[in-house]
């Protein structure tokens, strides 16, 4: 139990997170969404409130130093994507439809399954050196797996992938979905057995 001073702050927080699942979000800007916003610092208290609560996550970019994981934006991430649908609008063929949203609603869904299934031992990040971004990475003690989730099943590039190998030398890497490993195979698996 938490005292929460700004529960209006903390339901529209909560909203923001939903429509903004699969996304990397600054606190800067996130206060430029929200009004009566208050500082950084009980933004994001707020979202580690929802984490704990099960209900949204944002997660830290990957860095090998841990101070810039602290000082980095977060990725927005539902632990429901019912929570994303619902806020849409979107019939399922009207998501489906919407390549964008769709693609995120995939992503998130992915990154539910990983922190749901990996908690607490498995901690979740994502990773970008511009131009290069990561969906996922996983990280086990000292071990490291980086995952790039596709929604579709065109040619995809893992030009991120490949760059994220080449700087961090992680245990493994994968694809989901697209002409990787399927979506609905992967979800069967908890995020741990992705490490043997």
């Amino acid at each position: 139990m938490t005292r929460v001073d700004k529960p209006a702050l903390l339901k529209r927080a909560f909203e923001l997170g939903c429509n903004y699942s699969g996304q990397i979000l600054s606190y800067t800007k996130m206060q430029g969404q929200l009004q009566d916003a208050g500082n950084t610092t009980t933004l994001a208290h707020y979202l580690d409130l929802l984490s704990n609560a099960g209900l949204l996550t944002g997660l830290p970019k990957y860095a090998g130093q841990r101070h810039r994981r602290r000082a980095s934006s977060p990725k927005l991430n539902v632990l429901n994507t019912a929570f994303m649908a619902v806020n849409s609008g979107y019939s399922f063929e009207e998501a489906q439809a919407d390549r964008t949203f769709w693609g995120r609603l995939v992503e998130s869904t992915v990154g539910a399954h990983l922190v749901n299934s990996g908690l607490p031992d498995i901690r979740l990040h994502y990773w970008r050196d511009s131009p290069h971004e990561v969906d996922f990475v996983l990280e086990y003690g000292r071990r490291l797996v980086g995952i790039e989730v596709k929604s579709t099943h065109r040619h995809d590039n893992s030009n991120g992938l490949a760059a994220f190998e080449k700087c961090h030398a992680p245990d493994r890497i994968m694809q989901v979905g697209g002409q990787g490993i399927p979506l609905e195979e992967f979800l069967t698996q908890p995020a741990a057995y992705w490490f043997d």
